[in-house]
């Protein structure tokens, strides 16, 4: 995987042009379909309003988001468009997966997906209505906050400048798949508790180590009276789904590693 981009394009004179043009030219060299394995993503034509690549094997749709960041960081945050319209597609079944992209110096840094069943509205940020004297007064725009995205779910095929194989991208993709739901409340949950599971530093932890982040829970949940309980249920769902190992009563084991970038 050559992890350089082509920077040299001087038909286009927006620099925002030339990054979404260089960086959709590196996905498509270099990028495989990371849920089914196929060697070739298709490119759709440009503008069009589902995604930005497709596998033609499998039928996965990918957008690519992409920012230029300082060393080999991810950040917290990508800008994005739209605010309504952003809610409106991670609402949707039609919600493509999404890419992530960090370049500096003309070279990817890190590149992962995040599948499209982890996005809940709580991600996307809400940016201030451009003011009243802009050409587009009133237009509201959005973040999509990366960093509320657990670790375990970002499946990353550059990470840190090195490349990662691709056996392990697709076994991840087969651990994390079976965590899809279509109920949004479900998925916060999930996507909550998963959180504080990879806030936890040892690969093994116990239900006392998890209670520690039921004031934190309640603050998210203020409506929800039963917290432990809660928490309780969803680590019985995400050992169903093995994402994690029961070893013993009130112990649990860690099936995916959680280092943040």
């Amino acid at each position: 995987m050559d992890l350089n981009l082509e920077s040299n394009l001087n038909l286009y004179k927006n620099n925002s042009q030339k990054a979404r043009v260089f960086t959709e030219n590196w996905v498509s060299k270099n990028i495989f379909c990371p849920i089914c394995g196929n060697l070739v993503l298709e490119q759709y034509t440009a503008n069009k309003p589902v995604a930005d690549f497709f596998c033609p094997f499998c039928k996965s749709d990918y957008e690519l988001k992409s920012k230029s960041s300082t060393g080999d960081s991810v950040g917290k945050k990508i800008v994005d468009g739209a605010y309504s319209t952003m809610i409106e597609r991670i609402t949707s079944k039609k919600n493509p997966n999404f890419f992530f992209m960090t370049y500096h110096q003309n070279k990817v840094t890190n590149f992962f997906l995040i599948p499209n069943h982890f996005f809940t509205p709580n991600i996307i940020e809400k940016r201030r209505p451009l003011s009243d004297t802009a050409r587009r007064a009133g237009w509201v725009g959005c973040n999509i906050m990366i960093n509320l995205i657990p670790e375990t779910c970002k499946i990353y095929i550059v990470k840190r400048n090195n490349p990662i194989d691709k056996n392990e991208i697709l076994n991840q993709y087969q651990t994390i798949k079976n965590l899809k739901t279509d109920n949004l409340k479900t998925r916060g949950w999930m996507l909550d508790v998963i959180n504080c599971i990879d806030a936890i530093s040892a690969d093994s932890f116990s239900l006392n180590d998890i209670y520690q982040f039921t004031r934190e829970l309640s603050t998210k949940h203020p409506n929800n009276k039963h917290i432990k309980d809660k928490i309780r249920q969803q680590l019985q769902f995400l050992r169903d789904k093995d994402f994690l190992a029961f070893t013993s009563r009130g112990h649990y084991k860690k099936l995916l590693s959680s280092e943040k970038v």
